[in-house]
């Protein structure tokens, strides 16, 4: 596992954690990302490298990421399903780059509903798919498989979400899969750490609290708003987005 060796602005390193007393309070998630994309820069102009953002808050977070990168960006959007074992055993439907995948423990709904359960399942795997066109609208998938996947979120509290999102990554074979994000709990680095190859944060404070006390303005995109982020990628990821 590599630990990140620069140091942002207003913040300490020590042992390969940065970790503040009083932490740096980012003024919104996109300045927020142009820090963390500073962290990335051995990934700069890399044409096997491509951005994954968590939607809905991670998007702002990647998108400044993808362009100082200059790599194809695209979302991860994720629906929590049920827990059968309480929490921490949710069973999740990831949509990635427009591909469905559905934890194992879930078997999918008939062509027919026929069970509360089925139509449950049913009418999330619907919503799902609705929010995903919301989103990226028309534009082609990006080809996950032997890519570097830089996975972006605004922030880790219990890595739940992360890892829906590494699951459902790696059944689409990556090459390398990288966890960045401007700040976490540190309660969540080993679970996070052992389940992606590399993880990215640029602060760890503690006690953590809630992801969007650390930012000043915590506005989260919704998804038309995410569609026209999309669509300010620059001129040269945009030529890369497609699998083709």
């Amino acid at each position: 596992m590599d630990t990140i060796t620069d140091k942002p602005e207003g913040l300490s390193l020590q042992t390969g954690i940065v970790s503040t007393k009083h932490a740096a309070e980012f003024a919104d998630l996109r300045s927020a990302g142009r820090n963390l994309a500073e962290q990335l820069l051995s990934y700069l102009g890399s044409e096997e490298t491509i951005v994954l953002a968590i939607a809905r808050g991670g998007v702002p977070v990647a998108l400044e990421v993808a362009n100082r990168l200059g790599a194809p960006l695209d979302t991860i959007l994720i629906r929590r399903l049920l827990a059968p074992r309480g929490p921490g055993s949710q069973i999740c439907a990831v949509n990635v780059c427009g591909t469905l995948v559905v934890d194992q423990d879930l078997a999918l709904p008939s062509a027919v509903p026929k069970t509360p359960l089925e139509y449950f399942v049913a009418d999330a795997l619907e919503e799902l798919t609705l929010r995903e066109r919301t989103c990226r609208g028309g534009r082609p998938p990006l080809e996950v498989a032997r890519k570097n996947v830089i996975l972006v979120d605004n922030g880790i509290h219990t890595g739940s979400t992360l890892l829906a999102a590494i699951r459902a990554l790696r059944t689409m074979k990556p090459s390398r899969l990288v966890v960045a994000v401007p700040i976490a709990a540190l309660s969540s680095r080993v679970v996070v750490e052992e389940a992606a190859d590399d993880l990215v944060c640029l602060a760890w404070p503690e006690p953590f609290g809630h992801v969007g006390l650390w930012y000043a303005n915590f506005n989260v995109p919704d998804e038309k708003q995410i569609r026209k982020m999309l669509d300010e990628m620059s001129p040269h990821a945009e030529s890369r987005f497609s699998s083709g």
